[in-house]
C-alpha cells in the first residue's frame, strides 16, 4: 500500500466527506470528531469579535459533547501591516523540565520541543497527517515493512546534515528499555532498522503495528552525532534539532527562549524569537494576555477568564475538545488503595457533575472511561457508570472491611483510609477541584490529605510508586487520535503512574497493536475500556473543553481546530503586526 502524504494536505475547505473519513479512521480520529469538522468545512465559522456559535453536527455522524465542541473561530481583522522579525511570548503554568522528545508530553514542554524538533510524520491542528523529514512513505501488503523516504538537504542547527541514521538512532535508543524512556512502548514490535542509503528507512516489524505511523514516526528526531556524545541527561538541558528554532536560553522554572533557526529547511520562520514564560497562576497569564505583556496562553486560565477572553473582538480565542482525561492516579500498590472496591467506593462518593458545575462552571463533561466521548469510535459508552451515591459508596466500603471510626474516616487493622494527593505546585485551576473531591471523599470516611510539589517530583514519584496520589490531565489513549495506551495503562508503561497491573490488559494492549482492522481494533479497546471503568486505576473526573487564546496581534492562524494544543507547532508560520 502506497501512501499519498507525499502530497500537499488537502485544505480544509475542500477535503471530501470520503477522504476525510478514510484519513481519520486510519489514524483513530472519530466520528465525532470528523463530524465536527466536515460541519465547519461547511460554511460554519465564528467571529473573533464574540464567542463563536458551535457548528451544527452532521446529520448522519455522532455529535460532540455539548461541552466539548469545537469552533472554527476567524482571526481578528488585519490592523497593520505584517513584517517579519519580532517576539512571540507564550506563558506555561509549571516548569519545563526538559526538552529532548521523552520530555514532550506535558503540553508546556511539547509546544517547544516541537519547535526545536521535527518527526518524519506530524499530526496537524486537524489531526491529518502530514510528512515533515519524510518526503513519502510505503507499507507493505502484510503490513510488516515502512518505508520511508526522507527529505534531502534538510540541517540540524550544527549544520549537520540529516539523514537516515538519525531515524534508526532515535528509534533505537528511545525504544530500548534499558534506556528507560516513557515512549518507550511506542516502538514495541519493531525487529530491525535498516538504512540502505542516507534518505531512506526500513523499519520491519515482528508483527504488524497499527500506531506505528501515529506513535513511532511522529517521534521528534535526535541527531546521532550529537545525542550519542553527550547522553540524554546533557541533551534535554541542550537539544540540537532540525526544527524551525533552536534553543538560546532555558531556565525550567523561569524561562525558555528560542531563537530563529535560519537554515531551516521549510524557511526561515517570520518571528525572530519564541518565548515561554512559566507562570503558574491563571489570573496573572490572563493579566498578562491583557497587558500585551504575553501573546498566549499554552495552557488554559480560570474558565470565567477563558470565557470573556472568547468575547473579546481583539483575541482569537480556540475552544475545542479535549482527549486528556482530568484525573487522580492513584497508587493501586498502596495497601489503603490496592483494593478495587475502594477505588469504586471514591467514585461514587464523587459529585463529578458538581465538581463540574462548581470549579469549572460546566466546561466539560464526565469521564466514564479513559477514552474521551469527543473520540467516538474508540469511545465505549456502555461502560460501568458511577452515579454519585453516598450509600452505594458506604456498602462497599462496609464490604471492604473499612469500618466508621469515631474521628469519621473509616479504618481497618487499625490503619486509617487515608492518603495523600500531591497537587501541581500554584495550580490554582485544580487545587479547587482537588480541595471539594476532598470534602466528598471525607463525608464517606475517606482522608485525602493534600499537599503541593512541582510537576517534575509529581511524575518521578508516581513513576516510581513512591507517592500515594496526585491530580492533573493526560491522555490514556487518545493522544494523536490513536487509541492506544500501552504507555500509561500497560504494566511495564513508562507512564504507568497508577502502577497498574492487569494480566488481561496488558494482552489487549498488545492486540490492539497487531489488528490493522479498525472494527476488530474498535473491540479490542472497547474491551479495555470495560476493564478500566471496573478496576478504577484512577479516578477518572472529566474531560475539559480546551482553551486557546491568542493576541490579536498573532497573524496567520488557522481557521479550523480540532486539537489547540496542535496548534503550536506551527509557530514558524506565524507573524506579528507591525
Amino acid at each position: 500500500m502506497k501512501s499519498d502524504t507525499h502530497l500537499p494536505p488537502p485544505t480544509r475547505a475542500t477535503m471530501s466527506r470520503r477522504e476525510f473519513l478514510r484519513r481519520s479512521v486510519g489514524i483513530g480520529v472519530s466520528a465525532s470528531v470528523t463530524g465536527a469538522v466536515l460541519a465547519a468545512c461547511g460554511g460554519q465559522s465564528g467571529s473573533a469579535t464574540g464567542p463563536t456559535t458551535p457548528a451544527e453536527p452532521s446529520p448522519t455522524l455522532p455529535a460532540i459533547p455539548t461541552a466539548a465542541q469545537a469552533t472554527t473561530p476567524v482571526p481578528a481583522a488585519d490592523s497593520g501591516a505584517t513584517t517579519t522579525g519580532g517576539t512571540i511570548v507564550f506563558m506555561g503554568h509549571q516548569e519545563v523540565a526538559g526538552l529532548s522528545p521523552d520530555d514532550s508530553g506535558p503540553t508546556v514542554q511539547w509546544v517547544m520541543v516541537t519547535s526545536i524538533h521535527n518527526a518524519l510524520l506530524e499530526l496537524d491542528e486537524n489531526y491529518v497527517i502530514e510528512p515533515v523529514l519524510a518526503d513519502s512513505y510505503e507499507v507493505s501488503p502484510d503490513g510488516l515493512t515502512y518505508t520511508f523516504n526522507l527529505r534531502q538537504g534538510v540541517q540540524f542547527h550544527d549544520g549537520v546534515e540529516f539523514t537516515a541514521k538519525d531515524v534508526k538512532y532515535t528509534f533505537e535508543f528511545y525504544g530500548n528499555p534499558e534506556n528507560a524512556a516513557s515512549i518507550a512502548n511506542n516502538f514495541r514490535g519493531i525487529d530491525t532498522i535498516e538504512t540502505p542509503d542516507d534518505y531512506t528507512v526500513v523499519i520491519k516489524l515482528q508483527e504488524p503495528n497499527a500506531a506505528l505511523l501515529t506513535q513511532a514516526a511522529t517521534t521528534f528526531i535526535v541527531p546521532q552525532h550529537y545525542h550519542s556524545k553527550v547522553g540524554q541527561d546533557v541533551y534535554r538541558t541542550a537539544p540540537i534539532g532540525t526544527g524551525a528554532f533552536k534553543l538560546k536560553e532555558w531556565r525550567a522554572a523561569e524561562v525558555t527562549e528560542l531563537d530563529a533557526f535560519d537554515d531551516h529547511f521549510r524557511g526561515r520562520p517570520k518571528i525572530d524569537i519564541l518565548r515561554q514564560n512559566v507562570v503558574p497562576e491563571p489570573s496573572v497569564r490572563a493579566i498578562a494576555l491583557e497587558s500585551g505583556e504575553a501573546d498566549s496562553s499554552v495552557w488554559p486560565m480560570l474558565v470565567e477568564d477563558n470565557l470573556r477572553f472568547a468575547e473579546n473582538p481583539d483575541f482569537t480565542t480556540y475552544r475545542t475538545a479535549s482527549v486528556s482525561v482530568n484525573h487522580f492516579p492513584l497508587n493501586n500498590q498502596l495497601p489503603q488503595l490496592s483494593d478495587k472496591r475502594v477505588r469504586q467506593a471514591m467514585m461514587h462518593a464523587i459529585d463529578r457533575q458538581r465538581v463540574i458545575d462548581d470549579v469549572f462552571q460546566g466546561t466539560a463533561v464526565v469521564a466514564h472511561t479513559n477514552i474521551s466521548p469527543a473520540l467516538e469510535f474508540w469511545h465505549n459508552p456502555n461502560v460501568k457508570q458511577y452515579e454519585y451515591d453516598l450509600d452505594q459508596a458506604a456498602a462497599l466500603l462496609d464490604e471492604a472491611g473499612w469500618t466508621m471510626g469515631e474521628d469519621g474516616i473509616r479504618e481497618q487493622d487499625g490503619v486509617k483510609l487515608s492518603f495523600t494527593c500531591t497537587v501541581i505546585t500554584g495550580d490554582q485551576a485544580r487545587r479547587p477541584e482537588a480541595e471539594l473531591v476532598q470534602q466528598l471523599l471525607k463525608d464517606a470516611g475517606i482522608d485525602m490529605q493534600i499537599e503541593e510539589a512541582p510537576i517534575a517530583s509529581i511524575l518521578e514519584g508516581l513513576r516510581k510508586g513512591t507517592l500515594e496520589a496526585s491530580l492533573y490531565n493526560w491522555t490514556y489513549g487518545g493522544f494523536n487520535g490513536e487509541p492506544d495506551a500501552a504507555v500509561t495503562l500497560r504494566s511495564d508503561g513508562g507512564n504507568n503512574f497508577s502502577q497498574f497491573q492487569n494480566e488481561r490488559v496488558d494482552e489487549l494492549l498488545d492486540l490492539g497493536l497487531s489488528e490493522v482492522d479498525p472494527e476488530k481494533r474498535q473491540a479490542i479497546y472497547f474491551e479495555i475500556q470495560e476493564i478500566v471503568a471496573e478496576e478504577v486505576p484512577f479516578l477518572f473526573m472529566m474531560y475539559w473543553d480546551w482553551f486557546n487564546v491568542f493576541s490579536g496581534r498573532v497573524e496567520g492562524l488557522p481557521e479550523t481546530v480540532l486539537n489547540g494544543s496542535a496548534l503550536y507547532r506551527k509557530a514558524h508560520e506565524w507573524s506579528v503586526e507591525g
